[in-house]
């Protein structure tokens, strides 16, 4: 009884702190402007199928995909018996499911177990990729300090939770076969495909009290490293394990390559060509032409780089980082959502309300040289696993510094005027381009 209610008051509390966590997020992510992003549902659920759940871009590098499926099934299954030690915790019980299953239930925990394995294997792998074998676009310096530490901290408590569920199983099966299990109905052998061999390997001739312990001490720790990753995840770029799908879902359908139009812009324009023109009304606001700081950007841009994984894989496909240029797409997702996250812990300081700190995303946490060095190639956009569009923010920060700041490089503000006052990019006026033809 006591410890039914010990996890009844641990449970609900992780719960109700990862509620709170999840409405901030949602809160940052709200910051940004609006746009409209429900068209084509039946199209949008197809890509998220195949993306999101079908995991389709990651298997353009066939090795780290599969190591990656590995913990991904296992993650996913792995629920099956999260909702039993659940239930067996709230309600006082010990596998409470296995009379009721029988040898399904042996199926269904011994394949979790297999899983198991697979992810043990997939973590150790990708541990050494970050760590002995440096793969290069997971060492750059944009990982230096907490990114690293965050990466191996995530995958080392995969491995201890790993080796907690392999304690659990393996103590009970050793406390079923001896008769000693805590469920009087559950007796006799138990048969689960790992532990039936692990728990005699690790736990034979123990006695039945410290059998007991092992196996609590496997479900306690099972139980809390669940909570604990819960909310840790808020914190993490593994927050994306439940951002990726309503990110997919919320892609753009649009071409590669087609910008979108500033419509305070394309209304001028209208107005110029046709004073008849019907332009919506404005309500006399002001509206910032680009984006220089998180509150410019677009809910999706925002969700973007909360979603985004730092796999590096737009840095490296990306033809300026490649060359040694300085702009890293990655990066500039870190940076959006380290300066969200920075707004955000600003307006829980001040209720709720921004108190203007100076800063601001572009010039504070991305330069101009950073932005520049793009070539709009969408590299980055097609690499990403989850969709996400390191350009578009690239692109708005650009409109800002040309269209508010007039500070494009010198090759471009010498094309500006050169289409103002000719026409054309070229430097030569509107009667003497055709001249070449006449020689």
């Amino acid at each position: 009884m006591i410890s039914s209610i010990v996890f009844i008051i641990l449970f609900s509390a992780g719960a109700v702190w990862f509620a709170i966590n999840v409405r901030k997020v949602r809160r940052n992510i709200l910051l940004g402007k609006e746009i409209d992003r429900k068209d084509n549902p039946a199209q949008r659920l197809k890509i998220m199928t195949l993306v999101a759940l079908g995991q389709k871009k990651m298997f353009e590098r066939p090795i780290p995909a599969i190591l990656h499926l590995f913990l991904y099934v296992a993650f996913v299954i792995t629920q099956i018996e999260l909702i039993e030690i659940v239930t067996d915790g709230a309600v006082g019980s010990h596998r409470m499911f296995r009379p009721y299953l029988g040898g399904f239930y042996t199926f269904i925990v011994s394949f979790i177990e297999i899983l198991s394995v697979l992810a043990f294997i997939g973590t150790i792998a990708f541990l050494s990729r970050r760590n002995l074998l440096k793969v290069p676009r997971l060492v750059k310096s944009e990982l230096n300090g907490w990114p690293k530490l965050d990466a191996n901290f995530i995958l080392l408590g995969e491995l201890t939770l790993i080796c907690f569920i392999f304690m659990m199983n393996g103590a009970d099966e050793m406390l079923y076969n001896n008769g000693w299990s805590h469920a009087e109905e559950a007796k006799g052998t138990f048969g689960l495909a790992i532990s039936s061999h692990l728990g005699p390997m690790l736990f034979g001739g123990l006695s039945e009290p410290s059998l007991h312990i092992i196996e609590r001490i496997g479900w306690w720790g099972h139980i809390a490293m669940v909570l604990g990753f819960l909310n840790y995840l808020p914190y993490s770029k593994h927050f994306h394990i439940l951002l990726a799908f309503p990110n997919v879902y919320f892609s753009n359908l649009l071409a590669k390559g087609k910008f979108t139009n500033l419509e305070s812009v394309t209304n001028e324009v209208k107005l110029m060509f046709d004073a008849n023109a019907v332009v919506p009304p404005s309500d006399g606001t002001p509206m910032r032409f680009g984006a220089k700081d998180v509150t410019d950007l677009s809910w999706k841009q925002l969700l973007d780089a909360y979603t985004c994984t730092e796999c590096g894989r737009c840095t490296s496909a990306c033809p300026a980082n490649i060359t040694g240029k300085l702009l890293s797409p990655r990066k500039i997702m870190m940076d959006t959502r380290d300066r969200l996250m920075e707004v955000g812990k600003n307006m829980d300081a001040n209720k709720g309300e921004f108190k203007d700190d100076g800063k601001s995303l572009l010039g504070d946490y991305i330069t101009a040289e950073e932005l520049w060095a793009c070539t709009s190639c969408n590299a980055c956009v097609q690499e990403c696993p989850v969709n996400i569009d390191p350009l578009s923010i690239i692109i708005d920060m650009r409109r800002f510094m040309v269209m508010e700041q007039s500070a494009a490089p010198t090759e471009l503000n010498m094309m500006f005027t050169n289409i103002e006052n000719n026409g054309a990019p070229w430097q030569f006026s509107q009667s003497d381009r055709l001249n070449w033809k006449n020689e």
